[in-house]
């Protein structure tokens, strides 16, 4: 640790953000750049805490503590070496992690915690813009061929881990692009799709191999699939919406998050809309759904020019500060307030939809009521409708973003036969196998709708038991 009483002296900082009312007129990225000497102040904040419950709060274990006392001595290179040792992409976690890091910060028990994440995005950043990132192609190849199926965090985290150590990577994906959600889902102002962009670049000169416009099970059969490699990695992401199952839900105006932001990514990037194009111009929308999906349509729909946009949860408002339902180190549930958020919207807690109107076939208006939520006789919480809190709300535009379901089972998954768990997620062993012996599953395929962050995680790890599977023995950390 650099300064013994750096948490003292200095406060908890973190990047400006552009003014709401110059942001929301186009889709570059929110923050302006961190000054280094307040990175600096940053890194001196970290405490030597004997336990660093950073790393334990961390799903790929930074080394959190190592980098925040170099960043502070301006040992970036080696801040940038210790980085890369867990995490293959520091550029998307720096951006859209949660930070649950920051969460367990011991500082955290009675200060703010250390800006871990700022650390981490200019970590990677000041690597790129000083040459530190030049691409490494294996100096030997095993032979040993492995395709990757889906090119989000996780299918990328996979490929890069098992071309590292020597093997033929494939990466095929649907799309027109790699990058799964990064490139199609979150939105360019969060994201800047030239981020996602250089690191496919970055991995291609590695030597991995990228496939579009390829639907594996469809465009490329199981069959080929099994015979013409040795190892597959199924990362298709957790694909199906959940949807909402009321009267007048197949009005023209209500749509999945996923359609309304992939448009958007399209439309930023210049790529022509082929399906019915969604707008939020001069609209009243309502986003149905509290979590981050919906948080990203909101701002959406303020730079497309929403006249009003309102946010509806079924759930209670969380608490601003900790409760005893979350203690540290646990990562706090408390109040989110987004930089969406701040750029507009009506956010309302414990409210359900009963039905949707409308006219000619579109959509006019919601029908709801107010919901409490009471303990039940095994300790969990009962929703209950609260008499005569009917409301209704004219909108022109309705988001459904209230979270996905389960990877899809149709094409691939139905062709190999895998077994689902109750959730309809792909069941794997101890290694991450499903019952077809080197056929893998990994991310939110296997476990469910999770974080970017712990994505990359469980594409390191699917990595390193094919390796194992492959070669007997690996050298790949997990």
């Amino acid at each position: 640790m650099g300064k013994l009483y750096g948490f003292r002296e200095f406060k908890r900082e973190t990047a400006k953000k552009r003014p709401v009312i110059d942001r929301i007129k186009d889709s570059k990225e929110l923050f302006i750049k961190f000054p280094v000497e307040k990175l600096r102040e940053q890194g001196a904040r970290c405490m030597e805490c004997g336990i660093p419950f950073c790393n334990w709060g961390c799903p790929i274990g930074n080394l959190i503590p190592d980098w925040n006392d170099m960043v502070y001595k301006e040992k970036w290179e080696k801040a940038y070496e210790r980085l890369t040792l867990t995490n293959n992409f520091p550029e998307f976690t720096g951006r859209v992690c949660p930070a649950p890091c920051e969460g367990s910060c011991t500082l955290g028990v009675n200060r703010d915690p250390v800006a871990i994440k700022e650390i981490e995005l200019n970590i990677i950043e000041k690597a790129f813009s000083e040459g530190w990132t030049k691409p490494l192609a294996p100096r030997v190849r095993t032979g040993k061929k492995v395709a990757v199926v889906g090119s989000g965090p996780a299918g990328l985290a996979a490929a890069a881990e098992l071309n590292s150590v020597g093997h033929d990577v494939t990466v095929f994906e649907r799309d027109d692009e790699i990058g799964g959600l990064l490139r199609y889902g979150i939105p360019d102002f969060k994201l800047d799709k030239s981020i996602v962009k250089r690191r496919v670049n970055f991995m291609a000169e590695e030597g991995v191999n990228f496939k579009t416009n390829v639907n594996v099970g469809v465009d490329y059969s199981t069959k080929d699939l099994l015979s013409n490699f040795d190892a597959i990695a199924l990362t298709g992401g957790s694909t199906i919406p959940r949807d909402l199952k009321v009267d007048g839900r197949e009005l023209k105006g209500i749509y999945f998050a996923m359609d309304f932001l992939k448009q958007q990514n399209r439309r930023v990037s210049g790529k022509k809309i082929e399906t019915e194009e969604i707008n939020a111009k001069d609209k009243v929308v309502l986003v149905l759904g509290g979590g981050d999906t919906g948080s990203d349509c909101i701002g959406t729909s303020v730079r497309q020019g929403a006249k009003a946009v309102y946010q509806y949860e079924i759930m209670p408002k969380p608490p601003v500060d900790r409760d005893d339902t979350m203690p540290w180190p646990a990562f706090p549930r408390t109040l989110k307030t987004t930089t969406s958020h701040e750029e507009g919207c009506n956010r309302d807690w414990n409210v359900t939809t009963k039905k949707f109107t409308g006219e000619n076939g579109t959509v006019t208006t919601l029908h709801a009521s107010r919901v409490e939520w009471v303990s039940n006789e095994k300790g969990g919480l009962q929703m209950k409708e609260v008499p005569g809190s009917e409301f209704e709300l004219k909108v022109d535009l309705v988001v459904l973003a209230m979270g996905f379901l389960q990877p899809q089972h149709e094409g691939l998954l139905t062709d190999l036969s895998v077994n689902f768990d109750g959730r309809g997620n792909v069941i794997v062993n101890e290694e991450y196998m499903t019952k077809i012996p080197g056929v893998f599953a990994a991310g939110d395929m296997k476990k469910g709708q999770s974080l970017v962050v712990w994505a990359i995680n469980e594409g390191r790890l699917v990595a390193k038991n094919i390796d194992m599977y492959l070669m007997g023995e690996t050298s790949l950390r997990g």
